[in-house]
C-alpha cells in the first residue's frame, strides 16, 4: 500500500501541531513510520486519504462498538445539530441518557457528565478527596486514566515511596499524594495502606486493564481490592473508561459481581462524540455542587449533540440482548485463529483476552501487570505492526494498547485477517 498522501500530510501537520498530532500515540512513535490520515470510516472500516482501505480493530480506541458510522448515531446527531449545537443550559436529553445509563449498571444512582474519560477520572479523585476528606490515592503502575496531574507518575523504590512527576509539568507537590501499586498484586497493595493508614481517600483501577495491552485482573482479585478498601474507609473507583457498556451492559461491576465506589465512563457512552461521566451511590454524588462543597463544572458538559449520540449508542446497546454474546463469539474466533497461526508459524507469544478487548504479546510468558507487558519483544511487534498495515489491517500503533473489536466485523474480515496475520508471521 501506498501511503504518499499521508506522508504529505503528516509534514503539513507538523509545522502547526507539536509532532503533527493532537494525541501522541497516533505519532507512530513507537512502530516507527509515518501515521496513517483518515478520509472516511464506515463500518469495519477505515478508509485512508490514498484511497486504501483497513480494516480496524481500534475503533477510535474504543467507543465504536458497533462500526463506524452507525447510522442510528449518525441519524440522532443530525437531527439535533439542526436544533442548535450548543446551549449552556439543561435538556431533556441529559436527563434520559443519565436514566438509561443508570439502569444499565450497578450500583449507581446519580450520574454526571464530562467531555472526556480523562476528565471524569480528573473529577471522580477530586470527590473522593471531598468525601473522604483524605488527600493520598493509590493507582496502579501501568492503568492509565488520562492525562491529570494525579496520574502523571511512576513508581519509587519502596512501597511507601511517594510518586514522582513522570512528566514535565507535574509538580512533586502533586505527585506526592499519589500512591503506586502494583497490578494483580494484592500483597502489594495491603503494605502501600498500611504504610498510610488513614491518609488514603481512594484507590483507582482499570478493572480490566487496557492501556498494558488486555491485562485482565486475577481471579479475587478486585474482590480482595474491595474488602481492603472497606477495611481502611477508603473509596474504590473503577475507571471503566474502556471497559464500560462494552465487556457488558454493566460493565467489570456485572461481570465481576464487585462492586465499586465511583465509576467512571468514556468512549462507548459517547457513541463516538467526546463524553465522559462519572458516577456513584447518592451518599457520594450529593457532595457535588450545587448540592455540595466539591466543584466540578463544564460549559460543554451535557452537549446536545454528545448526548444525542451516546443515547443512540446507549439504547441500542441495551435493547439488543445478544450484542455481547456476537462480540464474544467474534473475538474468540479471532483469538483462536491467531493461536493457530502464531503457533505454526514458531512465533514466541501470549494473547490475553477479556470479551471484545484483546492484544498479542510477544513473550512466552503470562503477562499479568505493567513489569511483564515492557518484556514482550517490541522489535518483533513493529515487524508485525508494519506487516498487518501492508497487508490492511490497522491495530494499535503500539505493544501497550489493547485491541478493541466491533459487531461490524464479519466472519469474512476475521478470517482475511487471520490469513494475514499467517503470512506476516512468516517474516518475523
Amino acid at each position: 500500500m501506498l501511503y504518499q498522501r499521508s506522508s504529505q500530510l503528516f509534514a503539513e501537520a507538523e509545522k502547526v501541531i507539536p509532532g503533527g498530532v493532537n494525541s501522541p500515540v497516533r505519532a507512530f512513535k513507537g512502530v516507527g513510520g509515518t501515521p496513517i490520515f483518515v478520509k472516511s470510516a464506515k463500518g469495519a472500516y477505515l478508509y485512508d486519504e490514498d484511497g486504501n482501505r483497513l480494516i480496524d480493530y481500534i475503533n477510535s480506541w474504543g467507543p465504536m462498538i458497533l462500526g463506524h458510522a452507525f447510522q442510528p448515531v449518525v441519524d440522532a446527531v443530525i437531527e439535533k445539530a439542526k436544533k442548535g449545537t450548543s446551549f449552556g443550559m439543561p435538556t431533556e436529553l441529559e436527563t434520559q441518557i443519565a436514566a438509561l445509563a443508570i439502569s444499565m449498571v450497578p450500583n449507581i444512582d446519580k450520574i454526571r457528565f464530562v467531555n472526556s474519560g480523562t476528565e471524569a477520572c480528573m473529577s471522580a479523585i477530586r470527590l473522593a478527596r471531598g468525601f473522604t476528606k483524605r488527600d493520598k490515592i493509590i493507582k496502579f503502575a501501568g492503568c492509565y486514566h488520562g492525562h491529570s496531574d494525579s496520574f502523571l507518575i511512576q513508581a519509587g523504590s519502596g512501597l511507601s515511596t511517594f510518586g514522582i512527576p513522570n512528566s514535565p509539568g507535574v509538580t512533586e507537590g502533586t505527585a506526592k499524594d499519589t500512591l503506586l501499586a502494583n497490578f494483580n498484586d494484592i500483597e502489594n497493595v495491603r503494605a502501600v495502606f498500611e504504610a498510610n493508614k488513614n491518609e488514603i481517600a481512594a484507590l483507582i483501577i482499570e478493572p480490566v486493564a487496557g492501556n498494558m495491552g488486555c491485562v485482565p485482573p486475577k481471579e479475587n482479585f478486585l474482590s480482595d481490592l474491595r474488602k481492603l478498601c472497606n477495611e481502611n474507609n477508603t473509596l474504590l473507583i473503577f475507571d471503566e473508561v474502556m471497559t464500560g457498556f462494552r465487556l457488558a451492559k454493566g460493565g467489570v461491576q456485572e461481570l465481576s459481581n464487585v462492586v465499586a465506589d465511583i465509576v467512571c465512563f468514556g468512549k462507548v457512552i459517547g457513541g463516538g462524540l467526546p463524553v465522559g461521566a462519572f458516577a456513584a451511590r447518592n451518599e457520594i454524588m450529593n457532595y457535588l455542587a450545587p448540592i455540595g462543597p466539591v466543584y466540578q463544572a463544564g460549559t460543554l458538559s451535557g452537549n446536545p449533540l454528545a448526548m444525542a449520540a451516546g443515547l443512540a449508542m446507549l439504547e441500542t446497546l441495551n435493547n439488543d440482548a445478544a450484542i455481547f454474546q456476537r462480540l464474544e463469539e467474534k473475538t474468540a474466533y479471532l483469538e483462536k485463529g491467531i493461536r493457530k497461526v502464531l503457533t505454526e508459524n514458531k512465533i514466541v507469544f501470549t494473547i490475553n483476552r477479556v470479551g471484545s478487548m484483546i492484544s498479542v504479546h510477544f513473550d512466552e510468558n503470562p503477562v499479568t501487570d505493567f513489569q511483564t507487558a515492557k518484556n514482550g519483544d517490541n522489535e518483533t511487534f513493529k515487524k508485525f505492526f508494519h506487516g498487518l498495515l501492508r497487508e490492511g489491517i490497522y491495530i494499535a500503533p503500539s505493544a501497550y494498547e489493547t485491541w478493541f473489536i466491533t459487531d461490524a466485523l464479519t466472519y469474512e474480515d476475521l478470517d482475511f485477517t487471520i490469513k494475514a496475520i499467517h503470512k506476516v508471521s512468516k517474516e518475523l
